[in-house]
């Protein structure tokens, strides 16, 4: 009896665990996981938070010149990341806050490199495993902030009662949580044979997306954890189900998709909404209108919702509360960067999508289906939370990730089926070189020793 030995041509090694757990530490900040609570309670900028991102920036920097030859390789991912930041610089000139363009662009380019490095190095099964342990890590702090130390942990006023762990308010924890959760769906589904901390992440994680009591994060996390198993299954279970499989998706999302374009307050309200989205739909409508007044140009990246603002001032007075956001991703990206920006995070975001799609027969399996899994989460967050181009942002971070890994040229994989070819070939031409040579050969069928 033999063991099985892992494929030379597909196996990938992990990286080692100095690595993974400094992964790990700028996975945890890009989330903005107790820093902003402790640091900056009123979710002002201060001083000290821009200090305590200088060794994050140097971590990064240190890990990508550890990977350079990684790094180089995908160096699409970078084109795309310099022309994106480039263009948030350039607004600067045109921003209704120049400094905080600058400043927060800055924070772009490091938080979307750190994106390309995970990417890039974390590939195959490894990069839903590095998610699924910094969301269980984060799970269980924030488990310790609701019971030890419920101030933190529990909101006290708006929302009172509901749970916020690490973070400022639920729904930030509830989007952490759905990527923790389907990253150990993924992990689940894979050919990884570690099961235990998997299982018991999507557990915590699922527990606090409940705690939430956010429907957008319970239907992300029902999105998520549902695709990642659909493909499972579907793979288990042959062609037929396949077939079956597809069929229940196509009618069931040409249902859904038709009752909410004719009577979309049914859908709403099936959901737990309000059919007005508690009021974003007229914060949508106002933007609209501030779009139209720089349709190219916008108000400069992350420039328009400053405490200052003269332009969010008016829509925070028309709408009567103190809108933080446009809660909408790509609303929010027309307001900063006008058309041009939206229709170029567009072209990333579909890049990401078409590369995930490709993967899934080659790498799918291993991985778990992590890359198409988590766009449809990213695509229904961006509909309804600003998570399109933004600076230290996990969403954002991971769908660069998972672009990053599908236009990355990968050795491995690319040379599988030369490689089982020419295996095939050299072991085809060997025994037809054996078999001639019996057949001339002075001592009957027993072939010479071929050198």
């Amino acid at each position: 009896m033999t063991l099985a030995r892992p494929d030379p041509v597909f196996d990938e090694p992990e990286p080692p665990l100095w690595e993974q757990a400094a992964a790990i530490g700028v996975i945890v900040m890009l989330t903005g996981a107790l820093i902003g609570p402790v640091f900056a309670p009123l979710q002002q900028e201060t001083p000290i938070l821009r200090l305590i991102w200088l060794p994050v920036y140097a971590v990064t920097l240190g890990l990508c010149c550890w990977r350079a030859e990684r790094m180089v390789k995908a160096w699409p991912a970078l084109v795309i990341l310099v022309l994106l930041c480039l263009h948030a610089y350039a607004s600067k000139y045109w921003s209704i806050d120049p400094g905080v363009t600058a400043r927060r662009t800055l924070a772009l380019f490091f938080s979307s490199l750190f994106a390309i490095y995970l990417g890039a190095v974390f590939r195959g099964p490894h990069l839903p495993r590095v998610l699924m342990l910094s969301g269980l890590l984060m799970g269980l702090g924030s488990l310790v902030m609701v019971f030890a130390f419920p101030a933190i942990g529990i909101h006290q006023y708006d929302n009172a009662g509901l749970w916020r762990g690490l973070w400022y308010e639920k729904n930030q924890m509830g989007v952490v949580m759905v990527a923790g959760a389907v990253a150990a769906a993924a992990c689940l589904a894979s050919e990884d044979r570690r099961r235990l901390l998997p299982a018991l992440a999507l557990v915590v994680t699922t527990v606090l997306v409940l705690a939430t009591q956010s429907k957008t994060s319970l239907l992300c996390l029902l999105i998520g954890v549902g695709v990642v198993g659909a493909l499972w299954a579907m793979r288990q279970g042959g062609p037929a189900l396949t077939v079956v499989a597809l069929w229940f998706g196509v009618v069931l999302t040409g249902t859904v998709g038709y009752v909410f374009i004719t009577d979309p307050a049914v859908v709403l309200k099936a959901l737990g909404k309000d059919p007005s989205l508690t009021g974003r739909t007229d914060i949508w409508v106002a933007l609209m209108r501030e779009v139209g007044e720089r349709p190219w140009t916008g108000f400069g990246y992350q420039a328009f919702w400053g405490r200052e603002s003269i332009p969010a001032a008016f829509i925070r007075a028309e709408t009567q509360w103190p809108v933080p956001s446009a809660h909408n991703g790509w609303i929010d990206l027309l307001i900063q960067l006008g058309w041009p920006g939206a229709f170029s995070v567009g072209f990333a975001v579909m890049l990401a999508f078409l590369t995930s799609l490709f993967r899934i027969p080659v790498a799918g399996a291993r991985e778990g289906y992590f890359g198409i899994a988590y766009f449809a989460v990213f695509l229904l967050l961006s509909l309804s939370e600003s998570v399109l181009l933004t600076n230290a942002n996990l969403p954002w971070a991971l769908l660069l990730a998972i672009m990053t890994r599908g236009l990355l040229a990968d050795p491995e994989v690319m040379r599988a089926p030369l490689v089982q070819g020419r295996l095939a070939h050299g072991r085809g031409a060997a025994y037809l070189t054996r078999s001639r040579i019996a057949a001339h050969s002075p001592h009957g069928r027993r072939p010479l020793p071929v050198r």
